[in-house]
């Protein structure tokens, strides 16, 4: 390669990403504002304290206070923007967010997700109940986990915050709202120029190579190596494309295609979303680690399950010929 066309690669692989990164903010804006907006006139109100005793033993189970389903939901419903957008303009404690955000990051965009997922290997209400059990058991493990000086810190209800006019909960709701869409795009833009230089100079498919050993402790096929990549870095949705071409070449078995799916439902888009969370003060360790350990043991948990299956049906048949 000579050094003008490394420099075209450069420039062509920056020049997309700040393209996308930029499609991908003002498509982000679109959620953030009217549902932020929203959440902060729900909130202002005082509503959420009409749905205290539907909720809070629900979000008790998780260890959630009762206005944490509205983020919950939004973020299932419209994924992991619509989630932050509406977190912003609650009080939550570290802790809670960092409870909200480990359930978002594995079960969000969930209708759309599903249908990825059912079109490349495991049937879409599978793949959406697997998520959803792992989301409330992740979040059940961590909120006994949690640092107890974050968990101890008490936030109000909204309809106990201080009375305030409209007008200064729009401006104080306008401010935050432009803070965090700064803190967002500065996040955004650098990940997407970065994952663009990485497809101009294909690394991507030398790093399969590179994450052999990783594949196998997550319980993946190296033929299927490619696919989770493209999950893992891009995301169900931003990676689909790819995803549901290779799998309809039929070159990979039904076992290969559950362990990618069951792997990438729970970790999948491990740079971009993760990323989304830091501006709001919730750990990295929390938003990287308890996702990656939950997909090796559900793997893992799913290939011994198989072997028993197998082991039954060796015995049933043995047993019959017998």
């Amino acid at each position: 390669m000579t050094p003008d066309s490394f420099v075209a690669r450069l420039a062509a692989g920056a020049a997309a990403g700040s393209r996308k990164g930029w499609r991908g903010f003002i498509w982000m804006l679109k959620i953030l504002v009217p549902i932020s907006l929203v959440t902060a006139l729900l909130a202002h109100s005082g509503a959420f304290d009409q749905l205290d005793f539907l909720l809070e033993p629900l979000m008790g189970i998780l260890g959630l206070p009762a206005m944490a389903a509205l983020p919950l939901v939004a973020g299932l419903l419209t994924g992991i923007y619509g989630g932050i957008a509406t977190m912003t303009v609650l009080p939550f404690t570290v802790a809670q967010m960092t409870l909200i955000a480990i359930f978002l990051l594995i079960s969000h965009n969930i209708v759309q997700e599903a249908i990825i997922q059912g079109k490349s290997g495991l049937h879409p209400l599978k793949a959406t109940a697997f998520r959803l059990v792992v989301s409330c058991v992740t979040v059940m493990v961590v909120s006994r986990l949690v640092p107890a000086d974050a968990a101890a810190i008490v936030s109000q209800a909204p309809g106990a915050l201080p009375s305030v006019s409209v007008g200064a909960m729009l401006r104080g709701w306008s401010l935050d709202a432009f803070l965090m869409a700064l803190k967002i795009f500065l996040i955004i833009m650098p990940l997407m120029i970065l994952l663009e230089e990485m497809k101009q100079f294909n690394l991507i498919r030398h790093l399969v190579k590179l994450a052999g050993p990783l594949l196998k402790v997550m319980g993946v096929d190296r033929k299927v190596g490619m696919l989770w990549l493209t999950a893992v870095i891009f995301g169900l949705s931003y990676g689909a494309a790819v995803i549901v071409e290779e799998t309809r070449e039929g070159q990979f078995s039904a076992e290969e295609l559950s362990r990618l799916q069951l792997s990438i439902g729970v970790n999948h888009s491990m740079i971009e979303d993760p990323a989304l969370f830091l501006p709001l003060g919730v750990s990295a360790f929390w938003l990287w680690v308890p996702r990656l350990v939950m997909a090796i043991l559900a793997v893992h948990l799913y290939i011994l399950w198989q072997r028993i299956l197998r082991r039954r049906r060796l015995k049933t048949a043995a047993a019959a010929r017998a």
